[in-house]
């Protein structure tokens, strides 16, 4: 029986049935883990950009793509919280001499910096 061109290629096929199926696999990449701004950026991509998502899958870069963008949003927010801290005047005083607004203000920056990250990393 003649070879196909997949199996000149060095592809095999697997029998499942009376189907013979073409053994596919992505290439080895080592999986890296991702946090939750990556977890956040895939779930819009894959709602949202479905081409690209299918991009990255297909090319097996879905891994280290979410991991540099979790990297990126984890240093905006470890960079802009101390800076929004002294912008408030988010102090240790203020947390001693009234707890609420200290937490309130605590809310607050947590707040702005989750915004700033969502619409500059996230949902781009």
């Amino acid at each position: 029986m003649k070879k196909t061109i997949f199996e000149q290629m060095g592809g095999t096929y697997e029998q499942q049935g009376d189907y013979l199926i073409p053994c596919l696999a992505l290439p080895a990449k080592d999986v890296v883990p991702i946090g939750l701004w990556g977890q956040r950026h895939l779930q819009y991509i894959k709602q949202h950009r479905k081409i690209f998502y299918t991009n990255l899958i297909t090319s097996g870069d879905l891994y280290s793509y979410l991991a540099d963008i979790d990297e990126l949003a984890n240093s905006i927010y470890e960079n802009m919280v101390p800076l929004y801290k002294s912008l408030y005047q988010v102090t240790e005083e203020l947390k001693k001499s009234n707890p609420f607004e200290w937490v309130h203000r605590n809310n607050d920056i947590i707040d702005v910096i989750n915004e700033i990250i969502y619409n500059d990393v996230i949902f781009r």
